[in-house]
């Protein structure tokens, strides 16, 4: 059938719609987007009605606020609960320390050191100062100022009369740019005259604390026997030290014990500070057993109305210092020195001690003497930097303990001892943290019975020894004491450090 010439054929034009080649038909797109309508728009967050619809409604809310509240309730309670078990739970809780019951006293004759400098003045104290102070005392006792002999009224005068006035208030200006309080030594001096028999009070003696202390002395000690340690005369010293007195800059009272009792005060504060001596007087030197029992004496007859200051006080062999100031430096209160040529800084000895030298046959006596002042030196330095970080040395609790132990012989068999041993023990503790002092006053080498102390921890670390050739970590059970050593131990529970 013949074609219709009407039809549209290959040849023929394209219609509408139709590319004109087909090399346009081919790019043409197959779909065509359709045009958006007119009410047509962008994406937009939900409203809050529309998020509520979505999350559930109004009620997702509800419990949402239940859930925070729940939440910040257990917080509450868990806090409750940790705050009462703190609360409930044992602590040690100590009063701050005044700053006389954190100090070490140093007691020094400025009369003699000038004499024996030969300069007459105290420049050579002076230039100490600083010395002292890096080695950790913090208050200077003076005595030597004043003659046995003198008045009230001429008290502020005295110094004038040695032409020294001027050279103590140099060293009290000098002493409070490095730090150090100073104490006046009026013991044994006659501060009331004959108006305070009548009952009267002597105004004499009042102006010359005023004296003193606006020169910047924090206190005065005096002497147990002296008339003027009484309740009427400390009372009035007590009036003018309120004028002179702030939190930080107490003035003081000492009291140096010299009877075997101290006179009793109806009311102790009038008194600071009671120094007692832990040997009693005596011609001799004290032998091993004697030195012993005067420290166990001491040490199961402590008073705890007044704060203590301990000093040697009595004689004791030279291998004995070591050990007793060990002793003075642990036991509750505030130590005092006295003037001590081993830790005097004119010898200008160096703390090193590597390049100390063999002493053989005594020949090298220098060296040995400076040997014996750098150990002095750091065994004084490390007893006061411990007492002064410590809390538990500083103002924790006491306890002597009961001691035993095995004598070693010669062949190294332990043997029990036929006699109490001359060792001595007490305890220094402030909560979980503990302090063994451990002394040996007798000749022999002793270990520690192991059934000594059960109680304690046996583990612990050296602090310091006289000999100051302990280092390290310890255990109580393998421990030998040296003749005549004393040693601080600070215990802690095994696997842990405190």
């Amino acid at each position: 059938m013949p074609l219709n010439a009407g039809d549209t054929g290959y040849d023929s034009v394209p219609g509408p719609g139709l590319s004109a080649s087909v090399g346009a038909s081919e790019s043409s797109p197959l779909l065509i987007p359709e045009p958006e309508p007119e009410h047509a728009h962008r994406w937009q967050p939900l409203s809050r009605v529309e998020l509520e619809m979505v999350a559930g409604g109004p009620g997702w809310r509800k419990v949402r606020c239940y859930l925070v509240l729940l939440f910040w309730l257990s917080w509450l309670a868990l806090l409750a609960t940790s705050i009462a078990i703190i609360m409930m739970s044992p602590r040690p809780v100590a009063e701050p320390l005044r700053w006389w019951q954190k100090t070490v006293f140093y007691q020094t004759d400025l009369l003699m050191e000038a004499q024996t400098e030969g300069t007459g003045d105290v420049s050579a104290l002076c230039e100490q100062l600083p010395y002292l102070r890096s080695m950790g005392i913090g208050t200077l006792i003076l005595e030597g100022l004043f003659v046995k002999d003198v008045s009230p009224l001429n008290l502020t005068a005295v110094a004038e009369r040695f032409k020294t006035l001027a050279q103590i208030q140099h060293l009290l200006a000098e002493c409070n740019k490095a730090g150090l309080k100073v104490v006046f030594d009026f013991c044994g001096l006659n501060l009331l005259g004959p108006q305070d028999a009548e009952g009267t009070s002597n105004l004499s003696a009042t102006h010359a604390l005023r004296f003193w202390l606006e020169q910047g002395v924090a206190g005065f000690a005096i002497c147990d026997t002296d008339a003027a340690c009484s309740e009427k005369t400390l009372t009035e010293w007590r009036g003018v030290f309120k004028e002179f007195s702030s939190q930080e800059e107490e003035r003081i009272v000492v009291v140096k014990q010299k009877q075997d009792v101290l006179l009793p005060l109806n009311n102790v504060t009038l008194v600071d500070v009671v120094m007692r001596s832990i040997l009693p007087s005596s011609p001799h030197f004290l032998s091993a057993k004697e030195v012993a029992v005067a420290i166990e004496t001491r040490l199961q007859t402590r008073k705890e109305d007044i704060w203590p200051s301990w000093t040697v006080g009595g004689k004791a062999s030279q291998n004995l210092k070591k050990l007793l100031l060990v002793l003075m430096m642990t036991l509750p209160g505030s130590p005092t020195v006295q003037y001590d040529k081993d830790i005097d800084q004119t010898q200008n000895v160096s703390l090193d001690t590597s390049s100390s030298h063999r002493v053989t046959n005594g020949s090298d006596t220098h060296t040995d003497t400076e040997k014996t002042k750098r150990l002095a030196v750091a065994l004084f330095t490390s007893l006061s930097r411990s007492r002064a970080r410590e809390e538990a040395l500083l103002y924790g609790s006491f306890t002597f303990l009961p001691f035993n132990s095995t004598t070693n012989s010669s062949s190294n068999s332990t043997l029990a001892s036929p006699s109490p041993p001359p060792i001595l023990a007490f305890l220094r503790s402030w909560g979980c943290v503990h302090f063994l002092i451990l002394l040996n006053v007798g000749p022999g080498f002793h270990a520690l019975d192991p059934a000594w102390a059960p109680s304690l921890p046996v583990a612990g670390v050296f602090v310091s020894s006289t000999g100051m050739d302990r280092l390290g970590s310890m255990a109580l059970n393998t421990l030998v004491l040296q003749p005549h050593e004393a040693i601080v131990i600070k215990l802690f529970e095994t696997g842990s450090y405190s």
